[in-house]
């Protein structure tokens, strides 16, 4: 879920003349990032579920069995995978991770936990040595947390639960509640751009159960925008900046549950920068949703090898600013594209 410079003008233009060439509507191809090996030997345990990036690692977490509650960390090439933090009293099931932006008073990739069996989320700082407990109280067990980097909702945390609860979390952990969608809710992500009708920066959550993709504005506002997607576990919008660097840590990562972390290269995505990437629980396929200027398209481009879980886009601008912009941020369950306009509205408002 970091980064350092921008880069030149020549290496920009060789990327989109890269990413260019990749053919539309070809099916996903994916390879093996962590080891299930690695992971056993390290928690006895490899059954991926949370997966986040978090600068200068990826740290991640497993079902349940042996470590069920220790999250553990690996390099940036899925490598050297190790404990992160100490194993967090209460949690069990699915614990859902992911990682701070450094802006609206969080600190700059600091990791944040929460678990199915409750409404609490933890933070374990970004060196794992120290952990503490950030929210509680909140309706139903965490499913996914989110950060906003646009600022439409107040530069907040971002969580939802299995009862359908989405809470906008202060950075102070004060939780109130930003809307319901009446069922599980477990993927979440922003628009880096309008889609169909809805503004840019506007939250998605999918739900599973339904197959339905719904958009909330920041006033707590629900609306369907797609149904039919089968399984719907995660959303992820593909950032319009995808593989602008060429560095290979830049592409889609997502836990195959009960296996392993799986990634796909940044010019895999290529046909679909702005569009929706929704994986499927239920089928392992991964689908499209395309805004065509009337409707909104879905297609079938790939199957996941194994039952996805987390998903998030790595791009150029994480991977470049140790403390990146608002604007240049990419989530975990959300990857998200660098707006002229958005940027300029974010240089204006810390400068």
């Amino acid at each position: 879920m970091y980064r350092m410079n921008h880069i030149s003008i020549l290496l920009g233009v060789s990327s989109i003349l890269a990413i260019a060439a990749a053919p539309a509507n070809a099916a996903i191809t994916f390879n093996t990032f962590v080891s299930s090996g690695d992971l056993s030997s390290v928690l006895s345990n490899n059954a991926t579920i949370g997966f986040a990036y978090a600068g200068d690692k990826f740290v991640g977490s497993v079902y349940f069995g042996p470590n069920n509650n220790q999250l553990y960390s690996t390099d940036l090439s899925g490598t050297s995978v190790q404990k992160f933090g100490a194993p967090i009293a209460g949690f069990s099931g699915e614990v859902y991770v992911s990682s701070s932006l450094g802006t609206g008073g969080y600190g700059p990739r600091d990791v944040y936990a929460g678990s199915e069996s409750g409404g609490a989320v933890y933070r374990v700082s970004h060196d794992g040595t120290s952990q503490s407990l950030f929210t509680s109280g909140l309706v139903g067990g965490v499913r996914s947390i989110a950060f906003d980097p646009y600022g439409h909702y107040g530069d907040g945390m971002i969580v939802a639960t299995n009862a359908g609860n989405i809470y906008n979390v202060s950075n102070t952990g004060t939780a109130s509640l930003l809307s319901s969608v009446g069922e599980d809710a477990e993927g979440l992500s922003f628009a880096p751009q309008a889609f169909g009708s809805y503004a840019a920066g506007t939250l998605f959550v999918a739900s599973e159960g339904s197959g339905t993709l719904r958009a909330i504005t920041p006033g707590g506002t629900v609306t369907t925008a797609v149904t039919g997607l089968a399984g719907a576990e995660m959303v992820s919008f593909v950032p319009l900046n995808l593989g602008s660097s060429l560095n290979p840590v830049e592409g889609f990562y997502a836990s195959a549950y009960p296996f392993n972390i799986q990634k796909a290269s940044a010019s895999e995505f290529a046909p679909y920068l702005g569009d929706a990437i929704i994986t499927s629980e239920t089928t392992h396929n991964v689908f499209q949703v395309h805004w065509d200027g009337l409707s909104f398209i879905t297609s079938n481009i790939g199957t996941f090898p194994g039952q996805p879980e987390d998903g998030i886009f790595v791009t150029a601008d994480i991977i470049s600013n140790p403390v990146p912009e608002p604007s240049t941020y990419s989530l975990m369950l959300g990857g998200l594209g660098l707006l002229g306009w958005i940027r300029r509205r974010k240089i204006t408002k810390f400068s």
